[in-house]
């Protein structure tokens, strides 16, 4: 993915290290780092800073920060998708692929889900396999699984 003139911040959550890119418009990118901490913030890191320590402390307001998107028209209305399902519940890749209007494009489906820029504020850790098992998160499936029981605890 391309950056355009965004500045980078690395944080320590509590679920591990997260590096957050925002530009003048708003967040570019989230992924679980292991680069060291620091850098440069704008607005719209603080605000995502904000957004995500409340998330971890059970807070299920979906993110309302402004995205920059970077990808193909596909891949826009799948994490456009992704930001529907709701805090705690899951859906399969199939689910989205049928919610986007591409019922047998469930593999293409997981492509754009793996190539989401924003990690836990586009919610692709709850996307599952048709069998309910966890299946494919770029941040390792330890991760998802940990991001999942978060918000099973946290939800009403």
């Amino acid at each position: 993915m391309k950056k355009v003139n965004s500045l980078r911040w690395v944080e320590q959550l509590t679920i591990g290290r997260i590096a957050i890119d925002a530009t003048t418009e708003g967040i570019q990118k989230v992924e679980f780092t292991e680069e060291s901490l620091g850098g440069e913030r704008n607005h719209w890191t603080n605000q995502c800073l904000t957004w995500l320590a409340r998330y971890f402390e059970g807070d299920t307001t979906p993110c309302d920060i402004p995205l920059v998107t970077i990808g193909t028209e596909f891949q826009q209305n799948v994490w456009q998708a992704l930001r529907t399902i709701p805090y705690g519940e899951t859906r399969t890749y199939e689910e989205i692929a049928i919610q986007i209007g591409k019922p047998n494009a469930y593999r293409a489906v997981g492509n754009a889900n793996n190539k989401n820029p924003w990690m836990v504020l586009t919610p692709c850790h709850r996307v599952i396999g048709k069998n309910g098992k966890l299946v494919g998160y770029r941040g390792g499936l330890s991760f998802k699984e940990q991001l999942l029981a978060h918000e099973k605890r946290h939800s009403h």
